[in-house]
């Protein structure tokens, strides 16, 4: 049973191993870069934003529906 036990426990160190070595190789950047980035990235994209332009109402699925009358 013990010999199972350390087989399994080998199993999950190889695991851990792996990934951790997969982590390391991972490419970094600078917090400030990545920031700067995104920023850049948002202004550029701005004038194609819903919630920063708002939906044409001709376009919106969710407006208010028109109310029908008979006569």
């Amino acid at each position: 049973m013990s010999n199972n036990n350390a087989s399994s426990n080998l199993v999950v160190a190889q695991r851990v191993v792996k990934q951790l070595r997969f982590e390391a190789g991972v490419r970094r950047i600078k917090v400030s870069q990545a920031a700067m980035d995104l920023k850049n990235y948002c202004l550029q994209n701005a004038h194609q934003d819903p919630l920063l332009m708002g939906v044409p109402s001709s376009d919106n699925p969710f407006r208010p529906p028109k109310s029908c009358s008979l006569f």
